[in-house]
This record gives structure tokens, C-alpha cells and sequence, in this order.
């Protein structure tokens, strides 16, 4: 498909505000609830991130794309947003290890694209308003027919969207060899989460989300990882339940993202949709029990209701966020299970959090260890 340069595009909000723009990626209409990222590098990754299923992306630097595409940088099989809003989407790209433009990528991934307009007027517009659905096209420009199909999209709120991006075969990861095993259930994991837990000495086994606690635990995992995905975790009742079941086992348990939120419900707590949700590479994060600070990559627009899991004895919150208090972490007291709401893989982003992995490898260790002296 030739690039449509210069051919007009509209962005039009959940609100009735829509913005005027250029034709990005493939010609057509998409639509899905718009969120920010802040992220001033690492965008393909990003667009393959499952989590972000279901969202149109707003990317805050001036230019995406000028670093191109390369095969490597991907965290799922394929693109999983829904568009890109973007201020400058770029056709040149100079790095010499890229092997095509964003423009042929997004062609390829069939994605839809809007660039050339406002975006840092539109991530304030969002800021004060919240999250909402939008629609993008470039093939329709009428706003009155848009707002009608824009009108039939589903809120995120209520939404289960894990089952769309999870495997649906289990699969194996790593070396057979390799010391520890762990059970993955997968509701949207990235590849980056798989290789931190191969490289720290584990053979992993890629669960559906629908599979059985029995299923999970014939092969005799020595750890379980609930991995990162998209939608609304209250939505999720099964998983839920199969947590619970997952708990009385006292095999240990590491729950990233929607995994953090999934393992907090099964432990009784609520969760609730925020008003923008936090999307980037540099929020920073306390750890309540060493008292030190990380800079994380976070993709999230549900949190764990904070006040609850103070208020719990069982339960200890190890992670805030420091821009506004909500909670980042805890951990089980009656259970070997933890779990943190921003990405300690990154990919992109910062590594400062990548001792959570260590910290689980070490939990692993020391319930081999009293297994074997029971």
C-alpha cells in the first residue's frame, strides 16, 4: 500500500472532541479506549505489549518511528494495540540494524494511525477529562457517523479481555535442564517476563488462563508467575477462582500487573478503574520494606483498592506510587505469594526493579528447601 501522505485523518473523543490530523499506517478506522504513554523510547515494544489490547495509544514524544522497526523488539507475536496517535510519525529512520519503516510495519499489522496533531494539548485534555473511547480513521471523515459508531464501543469498565490475547496451547520455555520449574499462566504475558525468569535458572511451562489447578500443578512446578494482560480484572471471576486454588497449594507465587490485581481479588480485596491509569517508563515507586525508591515501567488502568489491603493483617503493602499514593505492591502473610503493579521485566524501560525476580528464585529456594527438610 502506497503511504498516504497528506491525506486527512480525524481523532474524534468519547466527549465530542475530535481533532484534525495526517493519515498514519494503514488507510481504514479503528477504534478503543485512548490512554497515554510517556515513554520516550521503546514504542515498539509498547505496540506489542498485550496489556494494551483494546487501546488506542496517544505516544507523547515528538517523533515515532525514527529509529524504525527491528524483528527482535517485540513482547507478543504481534501489534495488540488498537492505533497510534502520534504528533510526528516518522517515514526515515536512520538506525542501521532497523529493517523496515514504521509505515510498512503498520501496513503489514494492518494498524490505523493518526499523526500531525496536538498531542500534547490532547494528553491534558485526557488528564482532566479521563480515560475515554475513540475512534481514528482516514477513510471516513464524517463526524456525525463516527460519533455513531463510536457510540456502539464498550467501556473498558467490565471488560475481559485476557482470553483474546492469551495462548491457547501450552507450550514449554527455556532449558529442560535448567534448576527450577515454573508454571506461567499466561492472561497476556511478555516475552521479556519468560526470558528474566529463564535467565535466572528456570524451565517454564505456558499455561492458558483457563487451565485446571490440577492441570497447573501435575508437573510439579517449584514456582507459579502470574503474568501481565489487558482488560478488567473484576471481569475475570474464573481466574479468580482458579487463584484461590492456586493459593492453597503453597507453591510460591509472583503475580505481575493484572496478576498483582487477579491474585489481590483472590486474596479479597477490590479493585477500581482510575481516571487515567499510568502508562510510561519512569514512575516512580517506594519500596516499603527497604524504604528505597525505582524508577518502573507501568501499563495499567485498574489499581488494587489501597486502604483495604491496609486495613488487612494478613496482607502487607510493599510497593506505593509516589505521584499519587495508590498501591503498587503487597504481599500474602498466610501464603508464599507476592505481586507488584508496575513491570519489573521493562522491556522498555528501567531495570532498577529487577530484583523481584531474584526475590522470587530465592522463595523458590527456601521452600525447596523446607519441603525437603519436612
Amino acid at each position: 500500500m502506497k503511504y498516504l501522505q497528506g491525506q486527512r485523518a480525524i481523532l474524534l473523543l468519547e466527549d465530542g472532541t475530535y481533532y484534525e490530523g495526517k493519515a498514519a499506517g494503514k488507510f481504514g478506522t479503528t477504534t478503543g479506549e485512548i490512554a497515554f504513554n510517556t515513554g520516550m523510547t521503546g514504542y515498539q515494544e509498547i505496540f506489542t505489549d498485550p496489556s494494551y489490547f483494546g487501546q488506542i495509544l496517544l505516544m507523547t514524544p515528538s517523533h515515532i518511528g525514527n529509529y524504525g522497526i527491528h524483528p527482535d523488539e517485540v513482547e507478543s507475536e504481534s501489534v495488540k494495540i488498537s492505533g497510534l496517535v502520534c504528533k510526528k510519525f516518522s517515514q526515515i529512520f536512520s538506525r542501521a540494524a532497523s529493517e523496515e519503516s514504521i509505515q510498512a510495519y503498520f501496513e503489514r499489522q494492518n494498524l490505523v494511525g493518526i499523526s500531525d496533531i496536538d498531542t500534547r494539548a490532547l494528553v491534558r485534555h485526557i488528564r482532566d477529562k479521563g480515560a475515554m473511547n475513540a475512534i481514528i480513521s482516514s477513510d471516513n471523515l464524517d463526524v456525525e457517523a463516527l460519533k455513531a459508531k463510536l457510540a456502539e464501543v464498550p467501556s473498558m469498565a467490565g471488560l475481559e479481555l485476557s482470553s483474546k490475547v492469551c495462548t491457547k496451547e501450552v507450550y514449554e520455555f527455556g532449558d529442560p535442564s535448567a534448576e527450577h520449574k515454573v508454571s506461567v499462566i499466561d492472561f497476556g504475558v511478555k516475552k521479556n517476563i519468560l526470558r528474566c525468569l529463564s535467565d535466572r535458572g528456570c524451565y517454564l511451562k505456558v499455561f492458558p488462563m483457563d487451565a485446571s489447578v490440577d492441570e497447573i500443578t501435575a508437573w510439579g512446578p517449584d514456582g507459579i508467575m502470574l503474568s501481565n494482560g489487558p482488560g478488567d480484572p473484576a471481569a475475570m471471576g474464573a481466574s479468580v477462582e482458579l487463584i484461590q486454588g492456586l493459593i492453597l497449594t503453597n507453591i510460591p507465587m509472583f503475580g505481575i500487573c493484572l496478576g498483582h490485581q487477579l491474585l489481590s481479588l483472590a486474596a479479597g480485596l477490590t479493585t477500581f478503574k482510575m481516571h487515567n491509569g499510568h502508562r510510561g517508563i519512569n514512575h516512580p515507586i517506594k519500596n516499603m520494606i527497604t524504604g528505597k525508591c525505582e524508577i518502573t515501567s507501568q501499563n495499567h488502568g485498574f489499581v488494587v483498592n489501597r486502604e483495604e489491603a491496609e486495613n488487612r493483617d494478613d496482607i502487607e503493602v510493599t510497593h506505593i506510587h509516589l505521584n499519587d499514593d495508590t498501591l503498587a505492591g503487597i504481599r500474602l502473610k498466610n501464603a508464599k505469594a507476592f505481586s507488584v503493579q508496575f513491570h519489573p521485566e521493562s522491556s522498555a524501560g528501567p531495570n532498577d526493579s529487577r530484583y523481584l525476580f531474584d526475590d522470587f528464585i530465592t522463595l523458590i529456594k527456601e521452600n525447596k528447601t523446607q519441603t525437603i527438610e519436612a
